[in-house]
């Protein structure tokens, strides 16, 4: 794999049975290759495999078939522990619904990850702190998530996507239940990360605005990607 590269997804098929028993083909042979820091979305219509993909790359899925590296690691080998593992090192996830846990508030939501990884330390509670400051929210560290804005929630989620710090973020619709200014501030707030850590960003979005603040877009249509631009390094 080249140096560059941090992402090969090559020829991948995904088939989900439906309520029915009918087997729908989501992706047909899709094929993706993203640079290291690299930012990337992906557009296309609901139900047409986006959230598919960022499922397979974050190794929270399996392909049919075809074959994904990342950061190095040919995701296909690894067992559900390595997988696991990998995910929790490697990979930060920010979702349409945020999936905080209701009953702590946000300097715990952030921690929990960091828990998991090392047990709890003073050290972390100081890192969680410097993250909710990262992302606007260090007033709010008391707070329970019931108790923010909408924005200030996908922020908080953010937060508790890249406290193990990831190498890559991957974004689901991550500004679809927020209104223009919320959407701006997340949308900012992604891409200071991609740009100040260098972390690998691929975004679903149905926001062209957003989208096209990306270093390369791509719609999906009928299970694989078309470039919609590219930049001269990696067309």
């Amino acid at each position: 794999m080249n140096r560059s590269e941090f992402i090969r997804a090559s020829s991948l098929h995904k088939r989900y049975r439906d309520g029915e028993g009918n087997i729908l083909h989501i992706l047909r042979g899709l094929d993706l290759t993203v640079a290291e820091g690299e930012s990337v979305s992906i557009m296309g219509a609901s139900g047409a495999g986006k959230s598919t993909l960022l499922h397979l790359l974050g190794a929270l899925d399996r392909a049919d078939s075809g074959s994904i590296h990342l950061a190095g690691v040919s995701l296909e080998t690894l067992n559900e522990e390595d997988q696991a593992s990998f995910r929790n090192r490697t990979v930060g996830f920010v979702f349409q619904f945020h999936h905080l846990l209701m009953d702590f508030n946000a300097l715990e939501n952030v921690m929990m990850p960091m828990w998991i990884k090392a047990g709890r330390t003073l050290a972390l509670h100081d890192e969680a702190r410097r993250l909710l400051s990262q992302v606007g929210l260090e007033k709010r560290a008391l707070h329970k998530p019931a108790e923010l804005s909408g924005g200030e929630q996908q922020r908080l989620a953010i937060a508790r996507a890249i406290a193990n710090d990831p190498r890559i973020l991957l974004a689901d619709e991550p500004t679809g239940n927020l209104d223009e200014d919320n959407a701006t501030r997340v949308a900012d707030l992604l891409l200071q990360l991609n740009r100040d850590r260098g972390l690998t960003l691929v975004l679903v979005t149905h926001n062209s605005k957003f989208a096209a603040r990306m270093s390369r877009q791509y719609m999906m249509e009928h299970g694989v990607l078309h470039p919609i631009s590219s930049s001269p390094a990696h067309g």
